[in-house]
């Protein structure tokens, strides 16, 4: 084999870091050793796997082209090293999850994670739908959580569990009195609202479910946080739209009032997103059966 693991390593590390002083402290090398490590893959086949702009290295067509393959058989490696070492038992793991998964789901699994593979850690990676789908795409996660539907080549989107948006108000809010009244359109085009931002998969249920009134509807604010939400429509400032499961201990509390739409669909599904060249270890397929056994 002309190649050695630890030149996929130095590869994928420049890869990610785009300079080899970088890679070579991800690794724990000399900058000296990285650089030659990278010459001599490039040499023994007598390619070139970035372009080289200043101390910036670039990946180019062939770099790109051979990075999932070199991803895969890596993580192959280090699965088989992990199983020689603990007898199979999967490992640590790189998660995104969207804020409503990562904030009210994905912390319960993680810990189950943690307490069934004694040693594994779990990292998990809070950030809006376009993020998780970016780093999962530049193989910076191992798998993602996430809200929003997808549509890419590359990746594997996984139906996981369904989920609803609600609609909500302050106790003090005019239409809290009418709680157990259908919203109309009219309602909805003359309240003020309080949304997530546009990338997130809550927002663009929410556009789907407003489709024909949307670009009548006021937004006073768009918040990154379901909390920033909640607290701001606490405050009276207008209504909200947000997932029942980041909703349900402020309506036991009667903080927040649910109001209903039933004439608009708020139904929606959780996703699994994974990159299709990324080989998927003991460690995402238990992550994944632990997912569908606690929801």
């Amino acid at each position: 084999m002309k190649y050695s693991i630890r030149q996929l390593e130095v590869f994928l590390a420049a890869a990610n870091t785009e300079n080899i002083t970088r890679a070579a402290e991800s690794l724990s090398m000399s900058q000296s050793a990285a650089s030659s490590a990278l010459k001599e893959l490039e040499q023994q086949f007598d390619i070139q796997l970035f372009d080289r702009v200043g101390k910036r290295l670039q990946l180019n067509e062939l770099g790109r082209l051979i990075r999932p393959q070199a991803e895969a058989l890596l993580a192959q490696a280090t699965e088989l090293e992990v199983a020689l070492r603990q007898h199979q038992q999967p490992g640590n793991l790189k998660v995104g999850a969207t804020l409503t998964i990562g904030n009210y789901l994905a912390v319960s699994i993680m810990a189950r994670y943690m307490a069934e593979q004694p040693g594994a850690k779990v990292m998990l990676d809070v950030e809006n739908t376009a993020t998780i789908a970016r780093k999962v795409l530049n193989f910076e996660l191992d798998l993602g959580l996430v809200e929003g539907e997808l549509q890419q080549s590359e990746l594997d989107v996984i139906p996981w569990r369904c989920d609803e948006l609600v609609v909500f108000c302050s106790p003090d809010h005019p239409l809290a009195k009418r709680s157990q009244q259908p919203l109309s359109d009219q309602d909805l085009k003359e309240a003020t609202w309080i949304l997530r931002e546009s990338g997130s998969g809550t927002r663009q249920t929410f556009d789907r479910i407003m489709s024909g009134i949307l670009p009548e509807l006021t937004v006073l604010l768009e918040l990154q946080h379901t909390e920033g939400i909640k607290r701001a429509v606490e405050e009276g400032l207008g209504l909200g739209c947000l997932s029942r499961v980041a909703l349900e201990d402020a309506f036991r509390r009667g903080s927040l009032v649910p109001l209903t739409m039933p004439h608009r669909n708020t139904e929606r599904r959780f996703y699994f997103v994974l990159h299709k060249q990324k080989y998927r270890s003991a460690g995402v397929e238990r992550w994944i059966e632990m997912c569908k056994e606690n929801y």
